[in-house]
């Protein structure tokens, strides 16, 4: 069988538009800061008329969104399913992705009228990012988005975990999964917020599945909320139940990393941080790309620690494609 893709990715498609405020804002609109909340159209578009202006960014996203863009920069094939609507944002996004190297569905799949998601990056001083969300037609994602084949050509499945809010997309994402493991293709899934595990941890136990994932990404709070623990440790001896490998990351902390055998502690690379948005999907994608290109675990940390800090010292979840060649050569030594 010859392998198509490296990675392929099944989340929310959402157009990010990133805007600098403060806590007075957060707070005169009574907006949970550091958190991704679901909001309705119309409150996305009182917070829209509020902030004015054109946003610091506007680009495709969504957590897995930016971890395959990540995956395909560092110089993977990536293929990523996702669902937008036949407006001009949805025809931004789908032109977004090609720009940025990744196969999708939208290039073969028929798009309904509707609403294309938008999600609102509120960045605040201390670099902390908020997150309000309409999700749209995203919402309505289901096994319909799946490309089959593309996931049996791939050598990773990577499942977001916002998903689990979506009974079409929990469902969709499973499915995913069960194809994946039937063919012998690796799975891996991100938690993307603690307010997912906090809320919906029964869903994301039925999207791992009874097998467990090959690969879990997750931060320490998720990781410590997802095993019900204080404590580190036995959060990550919690973790060997679902996964087979598994990275937790620890913000300034670096990174505490399960090979499958050994514990591996990576250190992180201090920057002054600007805009933490994305820096879990840059993770994410600098690790996959790693792996899936014969490194060892170790260098995918390297790698994707190095990215994740490079991410959060600049406004966006991205970096320039001469960046991310940079940052390869540095660690890897192959681009």
């Amino acid at each position: 069988m010859t392998i198509k893709y490296d990675v392929y990715a099944i989340g929310n498609a959402l157009v990010d538009m990133e805007y600098e405020v403060n806590d007075d804002f957060l707070s005169k609109f009574k907006i949970d800061k550091g958190l991704m909340t679901l909001v309705d159209e119309e409150r996305q578009n009182e917070l829209l008329d509020a902030l004015g202006g054109t946003p610091r960014k506007q680009q495709c996203g969504g957590s897995a969104a930016n971890t395959v863009i990540a995956v395909s920069q560092f110089g993977a094939k990536a293929f990523y399913s996702c669902k937008v609507a036949s407006d001009p944002i949805g025809n931004f996004y789908f032109q977004d992705l090609q720009d940025n190297g990744v196969d999708s569905n939208l290039r073969s799949q028929k798009r309904h009228s509707g609403t294309t998601g938008k999600c609102l990056v509120l960045i605040s001083p201390d670099a902390e990012r908020t997150m309000n969300t309409f999700l749209g037609i995203t919402s309505t994602i289901s096994s319909e988005e799946l490309d089959a084949e593309a996931i049996i050509n791939s050598k990773f499945m990577y499942m977001e975990g916002y998903l689990v809010a979506s009974s079409t997309g929990k469902t969709a994402a499973i499915e995913a999964r069960k194809i994946a493991e039937a063919n012998g293709i690796k799975t891996a899934l991100t938690f993307s917020d603690v307010n997912m595990v906090k809320f919906f941890k029964d869903g994301l136990m039925e999207m791992i599945g009874p097998q467990g994932v090959d690969l879990l990404f997750c931060n320490e709070s998720e990781a410590l909320s997802f095993t019900n623990t204080h404590d580190i440790m036995i959060a990550r001896e919690e973790l060997k139940k679902v996964a087979k490998t598994f990275v937790v990351t620890l913000g300034e902390n670096g990174a505490l990393i399960f090979d499958g055998q050994t514990f591996l502690q990576v250190e992180p690379y201090p920057v002054k941080a600007i805009d933490t948005n994305g820096a879990g999907d840059m993770y994410a994608g600098a690790f996959l790309f790693a792996i899936t290109h014969n490194h060892s675990h170790a260098s995918a940390g390297k790698l994707a620690s190095l990215a994740a800090s490079r991410v959060v010292s600049q406004f966006g979840p991205r970096l320039k494609w001469h960046e991310t060649q940079e940052i390869r050569n540095h660690i890897l030594g192959d681009a």
